[in-house]
């Protein structure tokens, strides 16, 4: 009696392949690109909030510190993280540069 009779008699729900996926060097490259991409995106949208607030502030407009000061803060943890994995791929990039074929 195999799997498949087994999981019918019993209403089991079937067993999948759960072999790692093979990755292609162009798309595990692109999923990289797209992540770093989306980060510095991400990481800019925070710092334009941070410029609208300031000159939101600065022109009258709002007079609430503690939103400028949590953008600022939200800004600040984007752009240390950005800087964090740029290090990373760089690291990753010396190293492999310095592999011998």
């Amino acid at each position: 009696m195999d799997i498949a009779s087994l999981q019918s008699l019993y209403g089991g729900t079937p067993v999948k392949d759960v072999r790692t996926p093979k990755v292609d060097a162009t798309t595990g490259f692109q999923s990289m690109l797209d992540s770093a991409m989306g980060l510095l995106e991400e990481t800019n949208a925070l710092q334009k909030n941070v410029n609208r607030e300031q000159i939101a502030l600065q022109l009258g407009e709002s007079d609430n510190t503690h939103d400028l000061m949590i953008a600022e803060k939200k800004a600040n943890t984007a752009l240390q993280y950005t800087v964090a994995v740029r290090d990373r791929i760089l690291d990753a990039y010396q190293q492999i540069m310095q592999m011998q074929v």
